[in-house]
């Protein structure tokens, strides 16, 4: 039982195991249990299910505090937000995504779920290989926060966000070299069907599961981002793990709500290009007044600061210019996402 207590990163490895095993847990009752069944997800029951969610993960922050200090729950807190804000724009590309497929709203729940599963061991190898090379070489602290600095200010200035998927060289090199059938299958990703050339019996993957690579691509991209700002927020490299997935989880319960309103949020990119300048700008700031950090409680206040306030401006600016383009006080409805299916 010794190996249980072994140090993996840090932590004894019997933290990490339950961690792993927790989510898991988690992940099984959402699919056995909640959603056995595949029905189409309201945003009533997403709004729950993201509570639920967001509040075991504020919860755990208790856990940080008593292993390993108030300074590490509070990082973990930071990081918690950050993760959640910086993932918006994640939920608006992932809605572009099954708009391109075709993907109806039953079907969608189980993409994202199995997109879990590939997050929770990506982010784990992109998270073990940032903790070395910050663990071996000082100045990539520094690199992340000068790339922290100039993202921010791009996103400032930048357009409006394109994704454009129909090109993109994974989707068209799986298109080449596998077989893919023309429609989907339910919320099958693979059948078996005729070959029509050789009249043999073989194996097809469906649309639904070019959604799930192109959706686990998109994590990825989207990763490039919030592993390097998790990591000018704290070295830990459990804090970061545990902080990252627990954001995913939430975020990931709480899209058939937001993709029904992203429309409203059309304004926080400039509130999360802000929160990149000041993660990254800290490093450098901290490092001329001789601190060995800034205060986890000033970036976690600032981080939540200009997150309320983007979501805020967001909100007030798109109510007025629906009533202005209405002329009448109403709320506008649900964004619909414009179907371009590409093989149906």
């Amino acid at each position: 039982m010794d190996i249980l207590f072994a140090q993996v990163m840090g932590e004894p490895l019997w933290m990490w195991l339950a961690f792993l095993t927790f989510v898991l847990a988690l992940l099984a009752f959402d699919l056995g249990v909640l959603h056995r069944r595949s029905h189409e997800i309201g945003i009533a029951e997403s709004l729950k299910l993201s509570a639920f969610y967001i509040g075991l993960g504020v919860a755990f922050s208790g856990w940080v505090w008593h292993r390993l200090g108030s300074d590490a729950a509070l990082d973990y807190l930071t990081g918690f937000v950050v993760e959640q804000s910086l993932a918006m724009d994640n939920i608006f590309v992932i809605a572009m995504i099954f708009g391109f497929f075709g993907i109806p709203r039953i079907h969608q729940h189980r993409v994202l779920f199995w997109g879990i599963l590939g997050v929770i061991v990506l982010r784990g190898i992109m998270i073990v290989a940032g903790a070395a090379a910050v663990t071996q070489f000082d100045w990539v602290l520094y690199l992340f926060a000068g790339f922290l600095v100039i993202t921010g200010v791009k996103m400032l200035f930048a357009s409006e966000i394109t994704y454009d998927i129909a090109h993109n060289p994974v989707l068209i090199f799986l298109r080449r070299h596998l077989r893919v059938t023309q429609r989907l299958h339910g919320d099958r990703f693979f059948v078996r069907h005729t070959d029509h050339r050789t009249g043999n019996e073989v194996l097809f993957v469906t649309p639904l599961f070019l959604t799930l690579v192109m959706v686990e691509l998109a994590d990825v991209v989207f990763a490039v981002d919030s592993i390097p700002a998790i990591f000018a927020i704290t070295t830990e490299p459990y804090v970061v793990y545990t902080s990252n997935i627990f954001a995913i989880l939430g975020l990931r319960s709480l899209f058939f709500a937001l993709s029904a309103m992203i429309h409203r949020f059309a304004y926080l990119r400039y509130a999360l290009a802000l929160i990149l300048v000041f993660i990254g700008a800290k490093i450098f700031v901290a490092d001329m007044l001789g601190l060995a950090k800034v205060p986890p409680m000033i970036s976690l206040s600032v981080t939540l600061g200009l997150l309320a306030g983007g979501i805020a401006v967001s909100l007030w600016r798109t109510a007025r210019e629906a009533r202005n383009t209405a002329g009448v006080p109403a709320m506008p409805g649900p964004a619909r996402a414009r179907p371009e299916a590409a093989e149906e």
